[in-house]
């Protein structure tokens, strides 16, 4: 059906010759506008609006044989060349490196309201840059490796609110870097080197943001603090930009009558900060407080959070009284045997106690519902993630070291380690591995660099092998819990070295005694949990459902979000494509390129679709789901 303009929705009906008098009357006015305004015409299709900007490019001897007017770019038979498609609807536009050259006719895109997707890298376009703001819903534009030059307004992107990948890199842009970036809440890579820009870095704090690259331009001045977390490697090749991070003092350029008391102002703040922190330590050590720094957290209910963690060192310290100080004792090598407190549970990575964890540096690697993940180095060179628990109190202290000895007993190849633990009545610490590659929805979502680049399809199908083995061997074991797992998604499974998952967060809903955050557990994202709040096993499956979509189609998924504001439905859209028999066009781009795997890829999605069933008798159970991926792997 042809799309209509808003205003002949509104046009009331000519039912009589008063009415039809007021119709001809709208008729009118509508048309003086149109005809006044080329802008507000009656909307073209697709095709025709692609013709059109295909119509401002030069050398477009590429794309003539698909591009045809008349036909459907997004035909599942016969679909345009360098157009991506969600559905019938056109989401992308990915003319990279394609030999193309002319001024960028923004214009006729405005009829593609679907459109999320501009790339056009590694082209030979120049001129000032193109009214890309009137693409309001863009997500990603990538323009790096052309010659665009000139000044962008301020205000840019000011309207670009969807915004999370802008890529303008090797350009000959120049002037300040445009203030409207830094209000762009979603912005996840921003990537501007290699230009002519100068002025002041601004300062970009969105939580989101996990990929910048400023270097080799002309900037000038101090780089804000809240940027170090970036390292210096994205602010080199700026021979005017200065900071502790660079390893360069800054001058201030103050004249001597307004450095004096500003001089003296200093001094004196200093000296309060540093009064206040030394009444803080005395304090906290009189307490014997716990003084793990917390920073920002990483709560991927409420938003995605997949950059680099954010890290600081720091000392351990278990709350309620244990000290460095305190037992010195060494524990055997026998598994279970507490050590100053520490009660090791698996000792195959070696034996430690709550000393040595006392001493350990630490580094901060997160905070979210059920509590805050450290990194401990201990001085014999080991590492552990230490897990400081908050809402662990339901039980007594011989019922969880129960649990805890059944965790350790645990051995899988898919299975993070449990090592041991610390039992105190207002928390606990759990001890596990240090994987350092980090989560899978980091590298899937996140990184952009060699590790995201490694996520190639045979890896890809190992990974969802690997947590469905994982996951049924759960299920095995813990076949008496209303759910094994409870808490399976992305940011719960680590990759190790050779791209093999490891389950984390396991087994833990019987230990929780806060219903508010049982309730946050990723299981209760089930729709049954949602209607009836309960949990059962096939809560589990339809986690793995989720995992197992979000891979093969690399989107975000929004059942990850509180109120699935932002990512997408992996559920509903995979669903649909199946019904449309189109299942194809839902792959990962960045591994869809595999042609002889494609068949491999849509009988997973089925397998996916089929564990996010939402009715759960009609959901299938974790050993036909690893049956069925298994089978597959060995097309």
């Amino acid at each position: 059906m042809a799309a209509v303009p808003l205003i002949l929705h509104l046009l009331p009906e000519a039912s009589s010759p008063k009415k039809h008098h007021l119709f001809l009357i709208y008729i009118s006015i509508f048309f003086l506008i149109a005809l006044s305004n080329p802008q507000f015409s009656f909307s073209i299709s697709e095709d025709d609006a692609l013709i059109k900007f295909k119509e401002s490019l030069k050398n477009t001897t590429s794309l003539d044989s698909s591009w045809l007017k008349g036909t459907s770019p997004c035909d599942k038979n016969k679909k345009w060349d360098r157009i991506q498609c969600e559905g019938n609807v056109v989401e992308g536009i990915l003319l990279g490196e394609a030999g193309l050259s002319g001024e960028l006719d923004i214009d006729p895109l405005i009829a593609l309201p679907g459109l999320r997707v501009l790339e056009i890298a590694n082209n030979s376009f120049s001129g000032t840059i193109p009214e890309f703001f009137l693409l309001g819903a863009l997500k990603s534009i990538y323009i790096d490796g052309n010659q665009f030059s000139g000044e962008i307004p301020k205000d840019f992107f000011a309207k670009m609110g969807s915004l999370k990948k802008i890529w303008f890199a090797r350009n000959k842009f120049s002037g300040s870097i445009p203030e409207s970036l830094a209000s762009l809440k979603y912005l996840m890579e921003l990537h501007l080197e290699s230009n002519a820009f100068s002025g002041r870095v601004p300062s970009f704090s969105q939580v989101s943001l996990t990929s910048i690259d400023l270097s080799n331009n002309k900037l000038q001045g101090e780089i804000p603090q809240e940027m170090s977390k970036f390292g210096a490697d994205p602010f080199k090749g700026n021979a005017d930009l200065c900071g502790q991070l660079l390893g360069k003092e800054c001058n201030k350029g103050i004249n001597k009558t307004q450095g004096a008391p500003m001089s003296k102002l200093k001094w004196i703040i200093l000296g309060i900060v540093v009064s206040l922190l030394l009444m803080t330590i005395l304090f906290r050590v009189k307490r014997k407080e716990d003084h793990f720094d917390k920073l920002g957290k990483e709560n991927l209910d409420e938003g995605l959070h997949v950059g680099n963690s954010i890290r600081k060192s720091t000392s351990i310290h278990s709350k309620g009284g244990d000290s460095v100080r305190g037992s010195t004792r060494r524990g055997g090598s026998q598994g279970g045997k507490a050590m100053g407190d520490l009660v090791l549970v698996n000792n195959e990575n070696g034996t430690f106690g709550l000393p040595d964890l006392m001493k350990a540096a630490a580094e901060v690697l997160g905070n979210g519902v059920l509590g805050s993940a450290y990194k401990a180095k201990m001085g014999n060179g080991m590492s552990v993630v230490v897990k400081r628990m908050r809402e662990m109190n339901k039980m007594n202290r011989e019922v969880f070291d129960a649990e805890m000895r059944k965790l350790g007993k645990l051995r899988h190849k898919n299975l993070l380690q449990l090592l041991a633990y610390h039992y105190r009545k207002e928390e606990k610490l759990m001890v596990s591995e240090y994987v350092p590659k980090g989560s899978l929805l980091y590298l899937l979502h996140g990184d952009r660099g060699v590790s995201h680049g490694e996520l190639n399809w045979p890896t890809r199908l190992r990974i969802i092998q690997g947590v469905a083995s994982g996951m049924c061997y759960l299920h095995s074991e813990f076949a008496s819990y209303a759910v094994p797992h409870g808490n399976l998604k992305s940011s719960n499974i680590l990759l190790n070295e050779k791209y093999d998952p490891l389950l984390s967060d396991y087994a833990f809903y019987p230990l929780i005694n806060n219903t508010q955050i049982v309730q946050s557990l990723f299981a209760y994202k089930a729709p049954e949990a949602i209607q009836h709040q309960y949990l059962t096993a096939k809560c589990d499956i339809y986690c793995l459902g989720i995992i197992i979509l979000e891979i093969l189609t690399g989107k975000f998924p929004s059942q990850y979000l509180n109120n699935q504001k932002g990512g997408t439905d992996v559920v509903q859209w995979v669903q649909s494509a199946i019904a449309d028999q189109r299942e194809s066009e839902l792959i990962d781009p960045e591994i869809a390129s595999a042609t002889d795997s494609v068949e491999q890829m849509v009988k997973l999605l089925h397998v996916g679709a089929a564990c996010t069933i939402s009715d759960p008798d009609k959901r299938i159970d974790m050993k036909e789901a690893l049956r069925r991926i298994e089978e597959i792997s060995l097309i």
